[in-house]
């Protein structure tokens, strides 16, 4: 499959058009070539959460030809390539390797999104679109088929891969809980949006300081499974894609413990 052909496939399929306007990330093809170059095969392809030197490294010394992260290297643009951003781009010229980026697109995708996959994972197949930024969504709601314990969601969580120091809690919602808001990596902003949608409690991966008092006046139940940990689900559901489109893959897996 040519380069050209494999980003404008995953541009479509995550609508990445529409998050344009919302997203710090610069979405899409980041590092790589474009034009009559981008005509150039590409057979295998890596995926990671964060596109870092390390994870650079991997996928060059598996044979990639494309790393595929949720977490790229430019943040409305790159004004400088020195430091750190030379050393990555430095990486991934040396080594062939373009670099392709999906952040809030697949955030917030309804079947291969980050908050899909937790929710899958915790039973919730009834999903509604949740957590609104703009026009466009990159959480995800819905009810369990059965009631869960708080305690049977902390598990389920531990379990995530790159859930390194185990799940914190704030129990201030209901036990069991029914109707369970997902919004991965930072996404306890949207707390007031879960109550207010019905939510017996939030999952998301990291906290701040005023989410515990919020959460407790709320009476909701927040989970904070960790930002990496909840937020594998999309790249590895882009590498069941690629295989689908008759590519190689591999998977870099290298947890923050964050």
């Amino acid at each position: 499959m040519h380069l050209s052909a494999y980003v404008r496939r995953l541009d479509d399929r995550l609508d990445t058009a529409a998050y344009a306007d919302v997203d710090a990330s610069e979405n899409g093809l980041q590092v790589g070539p474009d034009g009559d170059a981008a005509a150039t095969e590409i057979e295998r392809v890596a995926f990671a959460v964060d596109a870092a030197t390390a994870t650079i490294e991997a996928a060059a010394d598996a044979g990639a030809d494309v790393l595929v992260v949720h977490h790229g290297i430019s943040w409305g643009g790159i004004d400088r390539v020195t430091g750190r951003a030379y050393d990555r781009i430095a990486a991934l010229v040396e080594n062939d390797l373009a670099l392709y980026v999906s952040h809030l697109p697949l955030d917030g995708h309804p079947e291969l999104g980050n908050a899909a996959g937790v929710a899958r994972a915790l039973g919730v197949d009834e999903r509604e679109p949740f957590g609104e930024i703009g026009p466009v969504t990159i959480g995800a709601i819905g009810e369990a088929p059965e009631p869960i314990a708080v305690d049977a969601v902390r598990e389920e969580l531990d379990a995530f891969d790159g859930n390194e120091t185990g799940t914190q809690v704030f129990d201030f919602g209901p036990d069991p809980i029914e109707r369970i808001a997902v919004v991965t990596g930072s996404g306890v902003d949207w707390l007031d949006e879960a109550a207010a949608a019905g939510a017996d409690a939030l999952v998301t991966g990291e906290g701040k300081q005023q989410v515990y008092h919020e959460a407790r006046e709320a009476e909701m139940t927040v989970f904070l499974a960790g930002h990496y940990a909840t937020e594998t689900f999309g790249v590895r559901a882009l590498a069941s894609l690629s295989e689908e489109w008759g590519l190689e893959t591999t998977y870099v897996s290298h947890p923050t413990g964050l």
